[in-house]
């Protein structure tokens, strides 16, 4: 995750309005903004959800430890995650990053569910915790560990399904921690700004219908922050599903402006939300401390998440 939220009371509005750094302009968000059309409505219940399942996951990515970038925990969750994904087609960009503590190796998977329709969904979370924190036993349970266990839930969900909506890309990015803190943008996100960039030069983002990030979703007190960087319809489609489905109560009464892996795309004019719980304990305290354990979170956060990205994903099936 990225750089503190400030969060501001407004009473009078009942919401809270946020800045993760001060935005020179929204205008790379706009090309993104216009729906295409109206959304149809679905009789589909969501696909059965295992939750202790998913947690089980979280449990044993924790278990490696902290896995910044370059570790040797950090190589054992990559092969943690594809060894779960041994029968899906499954793409891996790696390349090599020059940062201020030195090189490092970077590799995102993906992991490709076909579609009837031409078109990619992509649902992506960083597996990386950060760098400066490593020698601490900073393992992030909900930074990190609680996304990227959805991810293979999610996968399970979709195997073996036909699927006559879009395509639906799993992203596991890598290297989404800052090098430094307090968080600095240029050396961060670097698995996503290379993917992005791969994707503008070969044409595949042309078919990105929409980019789904899953970010600090496990947390046992779930209330996800509208985003003032993602796409305004997309998160629009977001509360739709969620109210579809029941859990309206555990978003967007929050505002914030967040920097995190979607913006990448965002900048190359692709639709894309950040659903994230930027406030993790009170005032954030257990945020990128030794406090982000498992004990946190709740399998019930990953459901309500898993089920609203699910519902989510067949309404922009539909348009």
């Amino acid at each position: 995750m990225k750089a503190l939220s400030t969060l501001l009371s407004c009473a009078l509005l009942g919401t809270v309005a946020c800045a993760r750094s001060a935005p020179a302009s929204l205008a790379a968000n706009t090309a993104a903004e216009v729906p295409p059309q109206a959304v149809a409505a679905i009789p589909d219940t969501a696909p059965a959800f295992n939750a202790s399942r998913a947690m089980q996951y979280v449990k044993e990515i924790v278990a490696f430890g902290p896995r910044p970038i370059g570790s040797e925990s950090h190589k054992k969750v990559e092969n943690y995650i594809l060894s779960h994904l041994k029968s899906d087609t499954v793409e891996q960009d790696n390349f090599e990053i020059t940062a201020s503590e030195g090189k490092f190796p970077v590799h995102n998977i993906i992991a490709k569910f076909p579609g009837a329709r031409d078109g990619i969904i992509v649902i992506a979370s960083h597996y990386d915790t950060n760098w400066p924190l490593r020698n601490m036993n900073y393992v992030g349970a909900n930074d990190g560990a609680s996304s990227s266990a959805l991810l293979l839930e999610i996968a399970n969900q979709l195997r073996g399904a036909k699927r006559e909506g879009y395509t639906v890309w799993l992203l596991w990015d890598d290297a989404e921690e800052s090098m430094k803190l307090p968080w600095d943008d240029p050396e961060s996100l670097y698995g996503v700004r290379h993917l992005a960039q791969k994707w503008q030069d070969d044409g595949t983002i042309k078919k990105v219908q929409a980019f789904l990030l899953e970010d600090m979703i496990g947390d046992a007190d779930l209330n996800v922050d509208r985003d003032q960087q993602s796409t305004a319809w997309l998160e629009d489609l977001i509360l739709q599903a969620a109210t579809r489905v029941g859990y309206q109560s555990h978003f967007f009464a929050r505002t914030i402006y967040e920097t995190d892996d979607h913006v990448p795309f965002i900048q190359r004019g692709v639709p894309a939300a950040d659903l994230i719980d930027a406030d993790y304990g009170y005032n954030n305290v257990f945020w990128h401390t030794t406090q982000d354990t498992v004990d946190k979170l709740s399998p019930k956060s990953l459901a309500i998440i898993d089920t609203v990205t699910l519902e989510t994903v067949r309404l922009l099936d539909q348009r």
